[in-house]
């Protein structure tokens, strides 16, 4: 017998909402309370079954479903009656349904949300959406198709399972933003393998662990791998903020033996600190920004946070915090869109965080998905690979694969997504990992490979001689009054300025008017002459170089620069106010930097500097700070050049289109 059979059971129940006018983007938040209410009576049952035979006063099976620890419901187990019962009789519906919900233990009725509360949590709010429902006038045929979803003779898997299925048309039909994706089942199963592949060996008892865990289907799909492979002693724990996907994967891990779901914000709300853990996998937001809680971050004493990426998204954050709950001899598997990679500078956040992961030698593969992978988004995902513990063999190095085209395209798209890693695609790219070896789609590399300096330096521009200006001339200053006829606005409009002059107690329009002008002037102007007592400077743009000209001789000073500068000087008791003109010739200097190929040796990389230095860099320099960055770049590595036509092909195809054009202009002409 096949779930899935219900899938489209489940599916019939929206065209219900549909039909009462309920928006597309709000059915997952109807349909979640009913499935995880099919969810928690199918093993109410389950558990009552297999006790009642062994309990024959009611009170005792009670107590002892109860003691399993995965909810009771008191209207259930005395009446032998479920939802379906319920549903038979729409008279008595209400009354019956009401007690129904109320009948669960209260830690379920929390999570189904069957009480009406003020607080903000109210997780899956039944509730609520029974009152909508009952004001659509629809909750009886809603409820009666739902009860109809039999799940009592299916496994944990099995139910993670149909709810993966649904929770893919959820992400299609949702308001989903590109951040919040669920996880396709095949990219699941390829982690599971991959996690599989690094855990065969281990006969310890695997804690696995996922910060952002939503409804737990990868966490419990980890899990149930690597139980099918016989790993029975394995424990889940999870953490998620999403009130709804935070109560499907808490209801489902009480039905699982060591399994912890908690509530919260794992940056800031952290409910495993204490923990290590052999195995983590996550799918963190993409693109999601962090500014709401930046003021805790910033507070953060954990030490985790080694830097902060971009306010704009906290891919990082999370992976940070990976790290640090990562036991020592831990695997962890990562899903991140492609920024991770390559957003930042050297010295940004985002760099610092990669250099960090390098430094340390945790990083052990990244692996390029296809795109059209994920349910409401078609770009590249990648999968990071952490491990604590490398071989020997492995040690400082880096395995990059290119997983782009191991993919089978879907016979119908499911949303955005219209590719499948299949389980041969898997094999193939799990055996590739395995290899550790060079091969078209798979790139080794020591772990420097992926740094750079990032050499700052200030380059001194040089005119066409080579020259530049070597000392700084400050021409001198003379003195203009109010009353001088040469009113102020006249040399600044026409880019001339009769020395340096300043304007005694200026008014409030003149040191605007002023201040504005200078703001304007552009020294590579030729119309722009500073004139000093004895001579005139100016930029000679042509020969990119400044000119003296004094009493009509002309000397090249060499390349350099004119600042203009507008300043008020405010009174003093033996000086008035002023508003000063200064100019200043100056050497032009420019900061740049140059990105260069870095070696761990320290020697040789200043080698390779100053090589590199003196291969591409003409003008004099000196140097300023040099910064290490981190960048990988799949599309570099793997770039493979178009294979262009060979120039016989190309000449023959372009006499045959001649000949064609001349027929058919004869053929025109008849």
């Amino acid at each position: 017998m096949n779930i899935l059979q219900y899938e489209s059971q489940v599916w019939k129940t929206a065209d219900l909402l549909l039909g009462a006018g309920i928006k597309q983007s709000d059915f997952p938040k109807f349909m979640m309370p009913f499935f995880a209410l099919m969810m928690v009576e199918s093993r109410i049952f389950r558990a009552s079954n297999e006790l009642r035979n062994e309990y024959t006063d009611i009170n005792d099976l009670i107590e002892a479903v109860t003691e399993k620890g995965q909810g009771y419901n008191e209207f259930i187990l005395k009446n032998n009656k479920s939802l379906v019962d319920i549903c038979s009789n729409d008279k008595s519906f209400d009354t019956d349904f009401s007690l129904y919900l109320r009948s669960f233990d209260p830690e379920t009725r929390d999570l189904l949300g069957v009480e009406k509360s003020n607080e903000d949590t109210k997780y899956l709010n039944i509730s609520g959406i029974v009152g909508q429902l009952s004001k659509k006038k629809i909750l009886f045929a809603f409820a009666k198709g739902w009860s109809e979803i039999n799940l009592k003779d299916f496994n944990n898997s099995e139910i993670t399972t149909l709810e993966e299925h649904i929770k893919r048309k959820w992400a299609d039909i949702s308001a989903e933003t590109a951040g919040e994706q669920y996880t396709p089942d095949d990219i699941i199963s390829l982690i599971s393998e991959i996690v599989y592949l690094k855990k065969q060996d281990s006969t310890d008892f695997l804690s696995i662990y996922d910060p952002t865990c939503g409804g737990g289907n990868m966490l419990f799909g980890v899990e149930d791998y690597l139980k099918s492979k016989g790993k029975e002693y394995t424990k889940t724990y999870g953490q998620d903020w999403n009130d709804e996907l935070y109560a499907l994967a808490k209801i489902e891990s009480r039905f699982r033996d060591d399994s912890t779901i908690e509530y919260g914000n794992t940056l800031t709300d952290i409910k495993f600190s204490d923990k290590a853990f052999e195995i983590i996998v996550a799918n963190p937001p993409f693109g999601v920004d962090w500014k709401g809680y930046k003021a805790d971050i910033d507070k953060d004493q954990t030490g985790k946070f080694v830097a902060l990426p971009a306010i704009s998204d906290g891919q990082l954050l999370f992976t940070q915090h990976i790290i640090s709950q990562l036991d020592i001899g831990g695997i962890a598997v990562v899903v991140h869109n492609g920024s991770t990679l390559f957003s930042g500078d050297a010295g940004s956040g985002e760099s610092n965080i990669r250099k960090y992961f390098f430094d340390n030698d945790y990083v052990e593969a990244i692996i390029q998905l296809p795109t059209d992978e994920f349910f409401n988004t078609g770009i590249n995902s990648y999968l990071w690979i952490f491990n604590k513990n490398k071989p020997s063999d492995k040690k400082d190095k880096v395995i990059l694969i290119n997983a782009s085209e191991n993919f089978s395209p879907l016979k119908k798209s499911k949303g955005k997504k219209r590719k499948e890693i299949t389980k041969t695609n898997r094999m193939e790219i799990v055996q590739m990992l395995s290899d550790f070896e060079n091969t078209n789609c798979a790139k080794v590399f020591d772990k420097e490979h992926f740094y750079f300096n990032k050499q700052s330096i200030m380059l001194t521009n040089i005119d066409h001689q080579g020259k530049f200006l070597e000392l700084e001339i400050k021409p001198a200053v003379t003195k203009i009054t109010q009353a001088n006829p040469q009113t102020l606005s006249d040399p600044l409009k026409s880019g001339i300025i009769i020395d340096n002059f300043e304007i005694i107690n200026p008014t409030a329009e003149q040191i605007v008017e002023a201040q504005e002008q200078v703001k304007q002037l552009d020294y590579k102007e030729e119309n722009l002459k500073i004139h000093t007592a004895d001579s005139i400077h100016f930029y000679d743009s042509d020969k990119e170089t400044l000119i003296e000209d004094k009493k009509g001789v002309l000397t090249e000073l060499g390349c350099g620069k004119i600042t203009i500068k507008a300043v008020v000087k405010k009174s003093t008791k033996t000086q008035p106010a002023k508003l000063v003109i200064t100019t200043i010739l100056e050497t032009d200097y420019q900061k740049d930097y140059e990105i260069i190929p870095y070696s761990r040796d320290q020697e040789t990389n200043d080698k390779n500097i100053e090589e590199f230095m003196a291969k591409y860099i003409t003008k004099p320099f000196r140097y300023l700070d040099n910064t290490i960055g981190v960048e990988i770049n799949f599309n570099k590595v793997f770039y493979k050049p178009q294979q262009l036509e060979p120039l016989e092909n190309i000449i023959n195809d372009l006499e045959r289109i001649s000949q064609e054009l001349q027929a058919l202009e004869s053929s025109l002409k008849i």
